[in-house]
This record gives structure tokens, C-alpha cells and sequence, in this order.
């Protein structure tokens, strides 16, 4: 990769950013969002397909309060509208709160400072970038819009930066590692905002915890069994899953990751059979069979069809919204690799041929402070990248979302999964793939070893085709990621 674009802040040695990275997984998160993988996030209201949605089909951040009024233009400035006055005039694009509500609340909060803001999709804006036009000064998109550019040098190396704004506030590890897409001296994108998936329970569920569990670190094989408690103490299965909705990022980033460590590279192993005999055997003998129906959990969850669910943030915060004092949220459980997760991730970038990337640096410094960060999760329902959020305001249907999230991005095991990227237009593909991996078993009973060797070979062919490298949690590489033999 050309190294040639420098970045606009001072000078620092990258060792110490890569000392930050192996620090415990710290950040203080407070509230909801999804890549072009899977967009902006807010509870939708519309209908999904069953069948799996692509790549940039995920949920839009559900807006909860209002952002405040900018100041009138005769009032005294406060120290923060001096701040923003290097940022005046910057060209800031965002692939992010596009629709027409979500865009006005992020130009409230853009308001100290006279900041061009436009909303537009991630496809057109990386061809723009790509053309040279030298029209953006800073660019705020999901993970998957970077690689493309990175790979065409069209980025500015965003290190300098980040090392700047680390002097006075802390970056979720992960989310900086996550930044650099695999190199050790290029960093792509300065975090900005994030949003995952987590679960969600009815308090009635809880008296049937497992003896000595701990709601906050619970293993799979713990929520398979508190569901057969349920079940048993209730008379019918009250455990539910989104399986027409966003399930297949509960495989690819939850359930994978879990048992076997990896994503793509380890779908077919031993550690993989394994799992997909425990799904098979143990988990899913106790979900609510209407969960083939199922899109948004928080519906059934209102409705009281199911006590325990487990979707992304969007798609749960109706409920703790309504009722707060009828639903615990906590964090997803843990396998024998570790507490897989899948973060989405909104970075902000500078283009190489951006026309005044000081002032798009001036824009990045502003939207990383912990009050704007702040301001972002109660407006727009994305999660804090950054530590020192004051959290003691927030809604408390986002606060009740927000503690577990705290608690997941903290945990020891924390095992970030990457949405999909590489894949262009047929990233729906491998939602299929793990989807139809998981259903020939547990639906259909086909042999385990026959289903991973047909699928994996499917997700193979699918890598080389479009020559996508590997994505964390899998180790990163050049060249098409392989999907490793039967293990």
C-alpha cells in the first residue's frame, strides 16, 4: 500500500499506538446503529425478506431525543463554537443518518461549527473518491467503504491523527486495531461511532437462571439450558431468535467466532461440527418455533410470545424503550474461543486529494469529543467510541442497551467479528452460505460433515471469485482468505 499520503496531524511513533491496541478492550459505551455491510441503525418499519439480506442490509440508528438548538448567531461563542471555527467551510460527507430526520439531527450537532454536511450512499461516494474529483475533506462511513479505497491509495494516513486526539481522550482499542485493516503502519479511518448486538430477557425469565450463573457471563451451553429450564417451568419454549430477520449475523459473528475463533477460516472445522451439533441438539429444541417468523425481536418480546432474545440494538430498543422496567439486557454469552461479537463500525477518514484536510481534521476532532459522542447516542442511537461519556442523562430504554454494551466491549474474552468485506455486490452470498449451513442441520438433519464440506467449498469458491482477503476475527492476509480443511 502507498504511504505517500501523510497525515495532517504531528508526527508520533506508531509503537504507540500498537501499545494501545493490546490494552483491555475499554470503553465506556452509552447507547445504538449498522456496514455498507450494514448501514446506519435505527429500528426500521419495514418488512424484511426471510431469506438472507446482503451485505449492507441492516438496521438504521433509531433517533430517541432531540438534538439541541445551535446558538443564535449573536450570542458569545463558547470555547467549543471557537474550537470548530478551524472546521469552517469543510466538505463533510457521510454515508451515515442519510434520511432526511437523521441528517437534521446531525447538523444540530454539527452546528458550532460551519461544516458542509451531505448525506449519500457508500457506492457513488467511494466512485467519486476514486475519480479524483478532490470534493470531500472528510469522509464518515461503515467499515466495509474503506478497504476499496484504501487498496486504491486514495486515503489519507489518519495515524498522526488519531495519536493527536489520543492526548486528551481514550479509543476503544479494537475499534483503532480494526482502523488499520491489517497493516501495521496505515490507519484508515479515526473510529467515530459504533453499534453491535446483544440479548435482552424478561424479568419473569429470571428466576430460572441456572443455578450460579451470572446473567452478565453466561456461556452458550448457560442460555441453552436456562431456555430448557424455561420451557419446562412454563410449559412452552420462551427463548426466541430473529431467524427472518438479521440471523445470519448471529452465525457469522456470534456463534462461529464463539466455538471455533474465526469466521471464514475455521466455518468447517471440528470445533464447528461441534457447534452446530449443540445448535442442533441442545439449543434449539428450546426456541420458540415462530421464530422463523421472527424479524425484530422486540415485538414478540412486548407481546410476551418469548422472555429471551437475542438481536442487534435496533431492533431491541422499542422494548427496553416501552417497557424499562419489564426487560434486563446483558451482554451475548461466550463459547470456548471466546465472547465473539460483531461490532459496526462508522469511521472518519480524510480522501488523499481531500482539498482542505485540516478542516477535515478540525470536523474528526470534534465529533470524537465524549459530550459529542454523547450528543450522537442520545440524537442518532450510536454507541461512543471513546471513554468519558456522561451516560446519567440517556433515555432509559438506550441507558438499559447501553450498560450491556459497556459490559460486552469490556469483557476479557471479547472476540470482535468483522461484518463481511471484500465481497462487493455478493455479499449476500455468505449470509447464504452460513445460513444454509445452519439449516440443513438443525432443520433438515443432513450429515455435519457433508453440509460444512459443500458449504465451505460454496464459501471458498465465493473468496476466490472476488479475491476477499480475510477479516478479523480470521488472521489477516493478501490474497483471497481460504477457508481451512476439515478439521
Amino acid at each position: 500500500m502507498d504511504r505517500r499520503h501523510e497525515s495532517p496531524g504531528g508526527k508520533r511513533r506508531l509503537w504507540l499506538l500498537l501499545a494501545a491496541v493490546v490494552a483491555v478492550f475499554t470503553m465506556v459505551a452509552a447507547a445504538c446503529g449498522d456496514d455498507d455491510d450494514d448501514g446506519s441503525a435505527a429500528a426500521p418499519a419495514t418488512t424484511a425478506a426471510p431469506e438472507a439480506p446482503a451485505a449492507d442490509d441492516e438496521p438504521e440508528a433509531a433517533a430517541t431525543t432531540a438534538a439541541p438548538e445551535a446558538p443564535a448567531a449573536d450570542d458569545e461563542p463558547e470555547p467549543e463554537e471557537m474550537a470548530m471555527a478551524d472546521g469552517s467551510g469543510a466538505s463533510f460527507v457521510s454515508t451515515q443518518f442519510v434520511p432526511v430526520e437523521e441528517a437534521e439531527k446531525l447538523r444540530s450537532i454539527l452546528a458550532p461549527g460551519d461544516i458542509d454536511f451531505t448525506g449519500a450512499e457508500a457506492g457513488p461516494t467511494i466512485d467519486q473518491i476514486l475519480a479524483g474529483a478532490g470534493a470531500i475533506d472528510v469522509l464518515g462511513a461503515l467499515h466495509g467503504t474503506f478497504p476499496p479505497l484504501a487498496n486504491e491509495d486514495a486515503l489519507t494516513n489518519m495515524i498522526d491523527v488519531l495519536d493527536d486526539l489520543s492526548e486528551d481522550r481514550s479509543f476503544a482499542p479494537s475499534f483503532v486495531e480494526s482502523g488499520l485493516l491489517g497493516s501495521d503502519d496505515f490507519l484508515a479511518y479515526v473510529p467515530w461511532a459504533q453499534a453491535t448486538y446483544i440479548m435482552a430477557a424478561n424479568k419473569q425469565a429470571l428466576e430460572y437462571l441456572p443455578a450460579g450463573a451470572d446473567i452478565d457471563n453466561l456461556a452458550w451451553e448457560d442460555l441453552a439450558a436456562w431456555c430448557q429450564a424455561i420451557m419446562d417451568g412454563e410449559g412452552r419454549p420462551l427463548c426466541g431468535l430473529p431467524n427472518a430477520g438479521l440471523f445470519h449475523r448471529f452465525l457469522e459473528g456470534y456463534l462461529w467466532p464463539s466455538f471455533t475463533g474465526g469466521m471464514v477460516s475455521e466455518f468447517r472445522s471440528a470445533e464447528a461440527a461441534d457447534m452446530l451439533a449443540w445448535a442442533r441438539d441442545s439449543l434449539w429444541p428450546t426456541i420458540d418455533p415462530e421464530s422463523i417468523n421472527y424479524e425484530f425481536m422486540q415485538e414478540p418480546l412486548l407481546a410476551g410470545e418469548v422472555w429471551v432474545a437475542f438481536d442487534h440494538v435496533a431492533r431491541l430498543i422499542d422494548a427496553f424503550s416501552t417497557e424499562p422496567d419489564t426487560f434486563v439486557a446483558f451482554p451475548t454469552p461466550s463459547g470456548p474461543a471466546g465472547r465473539g461479537f460483531m461490532p459496526v463500525i462508522v469511521g472518519l477518514g480524510i480522501p488523499a486529494d481531500a482539498p482542505n484536510p485540516d478542516e477535515g481534521v478540525a470536523v474528526i476532532e470534534y465529533l470524537t469529543r465524549p459530550d459529542i459522542q454523547g450528543q450522537v447516542l442520545a440524537d442518532l442511537a450510536f454507541f461512543p467510541v471513546v471513554e468519558g461519556v456522561d451516560t446519567s442523562s440517556l433515555p432509559s430504554g438506550v441507558a438499559l442497551e447501553a450498560e450491556a454494551v459497556e459490559k460486552l466491549a469490556n469483557a476479557p474474552d471479547a472476540l470482535a467479528a468483522l461484518l463481511p468485506v471484500g465481497l462487493g455486490e455478493r455479499g449476500g452470498e455468505i449470509n447464504q452460505i452460513f445460513r444454509n449451513a445452519f439449516d440443513r442441520v438443525v432443520f433438515e438433519g443432513a450429515d455435519i460433515a457433508t453440509v460444512l464440506k459443500e458449504e465451505g467449498d460454496a464459501l471458498q469458491a465465493l473468496l476466490n471469485e472476488t479475491g476477499a482477503p480475510c477479516w478479523a476475527p480470521d488472521p489477516a492476509g493478501d490474497g483471497p482468505c481460504v477457508v481451512n480443511p476439515a478439521g
